[in-house]
């Protein structure tokens, strides 16, 4: 792995702050908020949860919202980033994760169409605002086929470009993979229940491992393997 240019050490810092971005948005509204507004059998709880927890909502929506603009920022610095390696596969990258950051839109939109109609007046029905809710997760789930999709290029570009060690490339492209047939699995196989979740541990991995790496390259000047 070389040290890269000074040209491009910021946009690597840019590509790794936006990332982490992403992942601490994301991975609040999936862990914590979700969970506490969404009951899916019981439309009845999931509209109390709403006006019961309505501060909780309102991050929720604003945290999807930071969430779609990290990763929007992040798909355009890695195409930048990643162009000098092969300019295909970087614009691959930040077309899988452009759409990604529109299905996180469109979630947010739903969130807030759930809480607007559950807030709305005293006699709301509570299956609108479910609907809202789980066409808010489903938007979710089906983004989540292109955040997997857009880590399979990724992964390839470091293996071609020698952009970080190899076991990081294959990581990404098989969790990559996992990402997608998790969201095939849980439409044909409702009840896999945690085999679902384990599919989605690897590309965390890499994903954190890439954000460190991205920090770690933007910041170094040289390197043992630059001075042979």
């Amino acid at each position: 792995m070389s040290a890269l240019p000074p040209s491009l050490r910021r946009d690597a810092c840019l590509t790794g702050l936006f990332y982490l971005g992403l992942g601490l948005t994301g991975g609040a509204v999936f862990m914590a908020v979700r969970p506490q507004l969404f009951a899916e059998d019981d439309p009845v709880q999931t509209l109390a949860n709403l006006t019961g927890q309505q501060g909780l909502a309102r991050i929720g929506i604003a945290l999807e919202l930071g969430s779609a603009i990290f990763q929007a920022l992040t798909a355009v610095w890695f195409a930048k980033l990643f162009s000098h390696i092969d300019r295909h596969a970087a614009s691959v990258v930040a077309l899988f994760g452009m759409v990604n950051a529109i299905a996180t839109l469109a979630s947010s939109v739903m969130l807030r169409a759930a809480l607007d109609t559950a807030l709305g007046h005293s006699s709301a029905d509570p299956a609108i605002s479910h609907l809202f809710v789980l066409t808010s997760h489903h938007f979710w789930a089906a983004g989540a086929i292109f955040f997997g999709l857009w880590l399979i290029p990724m992964g390839g570009i470091v293996l071609k470009g020698r952009f970080g060690p190899r076991p990081l490339g294959w990581i990404l492209i098989l969790g990559g993979i996992g990402y997608v047939a998790s969201v095939f699995i849980a439409v044909l196989a409702p009840h896999a229940g945690a085999w679902i979740g384990l599919l989605t541990i690897p590309p965390t991995i890499g994903e954190f491992w890439m954000i460190g790496l991205l920090f770690w390259k933007g910041l170094r000047r040289t390197s043992k393997y630059d001075q042979k």
